[in-house]
């Protein structure tokens, strides 16, 4: 079965940082290996005291990965490497590669 990593971006309305590191994830070309999802940090006050000053911030499977900007390159190679495919092989193993 395959296994989808869970990226998480930490935003406001408003954040030109935060629309252009969802344009790099985009261009990463690796949408179909992560569930995407986008919190408003100023809908919780613990959030907002933690990433104000920080966002955008995205998470893959729980951990602050990138903060400010995202390579598009780096963001997909990490994708790659914690995403499953149904073999239960990284999809960036080098078996699959060959």
């Amino acid at each position: 079965m395959a296994t989808k990593a869970h990226v998480t971006i930490y935003s406001k309305p408003g954040c030109h940082l935060c629309d252009d590191a969802k344009d790099a994830i985009r261009a990463a070309g690796c949408d179909d290996q992560f569930i995407l999802d986008e919190i408003n940090i100023e809908t919780d006050a613990e959030l907002f005291g933690k990433y104000r000053y920080d966002i955008p911030v995205i998470a893959i499977n729980g951990v602050d990965t990138f903060m400010h900007r995202v390579d598009p390159i780096e963001f997909r190679a990490k994708i790659q490497r914690v995403s499953t495919d149904y073999t239960g092989r990284s999809r960036g193993s080098r078996q699959e590669q060959e």
